[in-house]
């Protein structure tokens, strides 16, 4: 097998690869992914110990253990494109030999979970709740440039998206991947399903209005009024649709959980943002610590 060129895997002096700035050997089998690089230790400090800290931009690692269960936490900054950095680079932590530069043979899975905060895109779903998301809906371009392939079910839910909000040749072609069924089970008591649609940019790609006029002023309300079957929308974020491709992509089992902080249709936003997302972290460190 061809080695792969130092300009395309790029390690750094320590043997680490370079924007993570982790080695294979710092890195635990299951990994929470937090955009906020100050969200980092708001999650280890309720680890039993940490034995690796790192840091190389806005991406910030700790790795450590509750109970018996290794875990790194890790800061991936904002949007698809930082995604498209942090799934890579996880995945060839694990699964490309760095002294040979080769693809190993036995590829490893890794657990990813996402711990983020959304606004509702739903009356029903509250300021301070949770949402687990069964699919990740991108309107943003990164899948595309990879071999993606929805299942059956995916290109219907995607076909009757376009033909409900008639974006088609408007913005990027939308794309849509399920969660991994063998962790959302776990999260089910306490927390609201349903697609979250992932955007790139926060304004007018989430229908804000300050002082632009935007493409589609009605955007956030065709997204409130989708539904295919039993599913809907249920929130606005910036990364899981990228997490979820990619890690279909790449053989790994991932899960969104984000903490409500806004709800746009009833235009509220919550009172304590950080006492939210801090009951999120414990709700789904005891999940996650146990499975």
């Amino acid at each position: 097998m061809k080695p792969i060129a130092s300009s395309e895997l790029i390690i750094n002096e320590r043997g680490a690869i370079y924007h993570i700035d982790l080695r294979p050997e710092e890195l635990a089998p299951t990994i929470i992914t937090v955009g906020d690089p100050g969200r980092v230790k708001e999650v280890s400090k309720h680890f039993d110990s940490i034995e690796v800290r790192r840091q190389h931009r806005e991406f910030i690692s700790h790795t450590g253990y509750i109970g018996q269960k290794r875990i790194t936490v890790l800061s991936t900054g904002i949007g698809p494109d930082n995604i498209d950095i942090v799934m890579n680079e996880l995945d060839a932590l694990v699964n490309i030999d760095f002294s040979t530069r080769t693809i190993k043979p036995g590829l490893t899975t890794l657990d990813i979970f996402r711990l983020g905060t959304s606004g509702a895109l739903q009356a029903d779903i509250p300021v301070d709740g949770f949402v687990a998301s069964t699919h990740g809906l991108g309107i943003d371009n990164l899948l595309h440039f990879y071999r993606y392939e929805p299942n059956d079910g995916e290109q219907q839910m995607i076909q009757a998206f376009l033909t409900h909000t008639q974006f088609h040749n408007q913005i990027s072609q939308p794309y849509i991947c399920s969660t991994s069924g063998s962790l959302i089970k776990h999260f089910v008591e306490g927390f609201h399903h349903g697609i979250t649609v992932t955007a790139p940019g926060f304004y007018g790609p989430q229908g804000r209005i300050l002082r632009l006029g935007l493409s589609h002023p009605d955007l956030v309300d065709r997204l409130t009024d989708f539904h295919f079957g039993q599913h809907r929308i249920t929130n606005f974020e910036m990364e899981t649709s990228a997490i979820y491709g990619l890690g279909r992509l790449l053989g790994h089992h991932c899960l969104s959980l984000n903490a409500i902080v806004a709800n746009r249709v009833n235009r509220e936003f919550s009172k304590d943002g950080q006492a939210a997302v801090e009951n999120l972290i414990k709700k789904a460190l005891t999940i996650i610590s146990v499975i």
